[in-house]
């Protein structure tokens, strides 16, 4: 994320969660500004408007009110302006269901949000480096 100053924008309905990422990517230097949508329509409603910047990923949780995770992957991932923009499943969801079916819908990986402070810390830090190092489509 460091690489591009590009928005990473966060697609969760929990403050406690949102302002845990907000702090892990400060604690780790992370520049890109991160855009917070409290739900997959509010999120679709952004990547869809012309004047708002293009994401470079996307952390996405899966148990939303109005539209879950899974169904905005659905509509994003069936949508040919968005569906190359990397998504990566943010979640407390262990069902394997759930697993499949975000890989299913072309998620670029599916990352247990932990309760300890640290390791959500370590969790973000490896994500940082593996987009820092992916080649991302424009």
């Amino acid at each position: 994320m460091k690489m591009t100053c590009k928005a990473v924008l966060l697609v969760e309905d929990d403050v406690v969660d949102a302002m845990t990422v907000r702090r892990a990517l400060a604690d780790l230097h992370v520049t890109n500004r991160l855009v917070h949508m409290e739900n997959g329509e509010e999120a679709l409603d952004y990547l869809r408007g012309h004047a708002n910047e293009r994401p470079c990923i996307i952390l996405l949780d899966l148990n939303m009110p109005i539209m879950s995770g899974i169904e905005f992957l659905r509509i994003i991932k069936s949508d040919h302006h968005l569906k190359r923009i990397p998504v990566i499943v943010l979640t407390t969801s262990e069902e394997q269901r759930d697993v499949i079916g975000s890989f299913d819908l072309g998620v670029a990986g599916y990352m247990r949000k932990p309760v300890d402070y640290q390791q959500f810390v370590e969790t973000m830090r490896a994500i940082d480096l593996y987009w820092t190092l992916s080649e991302v489509p424009e």
